[in-house]
């Protein structure tokens, strides 16, 4: 059996590695400790590493530079990269994704790899994008970063500690925005994009905890950050705020400046992940896709997913397909005679686009025929997510007509891993022949 290992530690001591590596173990991450750069290369050759912490201890110049080798050897894949280490007067490094204050906890650090590898996962396939788009005579920019400030939400009371690193947030050129309450947080949230929100605890994390919370509830809010800043954490550790999806947490005892640097890590990662993410979104508007439901046409989406097939093995994820067909209910012959099941589809297409994560390419094979290919998704998940698509269509009501009753649309799904470029066709055949058998999944 060959080892396979998700992450890859580059550290040469077990200070910071060890309890890391054991509790990103149990919280699913299988690590693997590199103790020097040469077999940090090894392991990033021969194994599976989605990936890579690097501890600063012996140096920023030798951390940087094996970062960018590692990336190097990873290509085309995008390996995302978090350092551990550094502090307040540090300058930001275009060589790691992200930046976090030692110490670490393993809850804190699974939650932004699984944040780095979706944003790596989104950007490998906005380049495939652009060579299927290419295809069609039509050049996909590259993604492009807003080199407006980053912008932060201040929430609390304005405390001289609070107001402090508001101060120092500012004279490192963000621009902050203060809000007292919870209420008018979320009004400020809704209005703007904010890169990072900074929660003053004070002496109770309650009222920071529940706007944590509330964003996590929020599909457009769910990604933001939010580093909590507290004097105290009073009954709750730090490992439990981070489970409870917080970004970061400072105590009283951490420097403002310090405190500010950390923010501001964080504020300059989700803005390139933001980046990615809208080029994406913009990729989906384009002239040619559906007429009716917006998604890609069943000949794009076939030359895409051939792509997609081409790419998985060299970058060493799954890919998935799912097949979605119309079930044939009384409810929807009655709408096909009357012709309102066709107005449906624009509705229908809108909800699907939405359902499924930016990576993922949605596309109507036929007039009730559908698609979604979803990379670097094991055969499991993408089953789940057909069926939460399936499922929350099946709750809504389509319009039946003046006089008729509304109707819905329910689903037979067929889902199978693609194993490579020639296997396009007969993945597609098989989900098509499961969906319409309702004979479920296959890998």
């Amino acid at each position: 059996m060959v080892l396979q290992a998700r992450l890859l530690i580059a550290a040469r001591n077990d200070e910071m590695a060890g309890p890391l590596s054991e509790g990103l173990d149990q919280l699913g991450w299988r690590t693997l400790t590199a103790r020097g750069p040469y077999a940090a290369v090894a392991a990033l050759t021969d194994l599976g590493v989605q990936a890579v912490v690097i501890d600063l201890a012996d140096g920023l110049e030798e951390a940087e530079a094996l970062a960018r080798k590692l990336r190097g050897l990873a290509e085309p894949r995008r390996i995302p990269i978090i350092a551990i280490g550094g502090g307040r007067g540090v300058a930001a490094s275009t060589a790691f994704d992200l930046r976090l204050a030692d110490p670490v906890y393993p809850a804190q650090v699974a939650m932004r790899l699984d944040s780095l590898v979706r944003t790596a996962v989104a950007e490998e396939e906005y380049r495939l994008r652009q060579e299927t788009f290419a295809r069609m005579g039509v050049e996909l920019a590259d993604p492009e970063l807003s080199d407006e400030p980053l912008r932060l939400l201040a929430v609390g009371e304005p405390t001289p500690q609070f107001l402090g690193l508001s101060n120092c947030l500012e004279a490192a050129g963000a621009r902050v925005v203060g809000a007292f309450t919870s209420y008018t947080a979320f009004d400020f949230l809704h209005e703007a994009d904010f890169d990072t929100v900074v929660l003053w605890g004070g002496d109770a994390a309650d009222s920071a905890m529940a706007i944590a919370g509330g964003m996590r509830r929020n599909s457009r809010l769910y990604h933001i950050p939010t580093l909590l800043y507290m004097k105290t954490l009073g009954g709750m550790t730090a490992a439990e705020a981070y489970s409870r999806g917080i970004s970061d947490v400072a105590s009283q005892e951490t420097p403002e400046p310090e405190t500010a640097w950390r923010a501001l890590e964080l504020a300059r990662s989700y803005r390139r992940q933001a980046g990615i993410r809208a080029a994406l979104e913009s990729a989906r508007s384009l002239k040619f896709m559906d007429a009716e439901t917006g998604l890609f046409t069943r000949e794009l989406f076939a030359q895409h997913l051939s792509r997609l097939a081409d790419a998985a093995p060299v970058r060493n994820r799954p890919l998935a397909l799912c097949v979605l067909r119309l079930r044939d209910t009384e409810e929807v012959a009655e709408a096909r005679r009357s012709g309102w099941l066709e107005k449906a589809f624009p509705q229908l297409g809108s909800m699907v686009s939405r359902l499924i994560r930016v990576e993922d390419t949605a596309a109507r094979l036929g007039p009730e025929h559908f698609a979604v290919a979803l990379p670097a998704t094991p055969i499991e998940a993408a089953r789940a997510a057909a069926d939460r698509i399936a499922a929350v269509i099946s709750r809504t009501a389509f319009d039946g007509g003046e006089g008729r009753p509304p109707f819905v649309l329910e689903f037979d799904i067929g889902t199978v891993e693609v194993g490579g470029g020639a296997q396009v066709d007969e993945a597609l055949e098989q989900a098509s022949v499961m969906a319409g058998s309702g004979s479920g999944a296959w890998g």
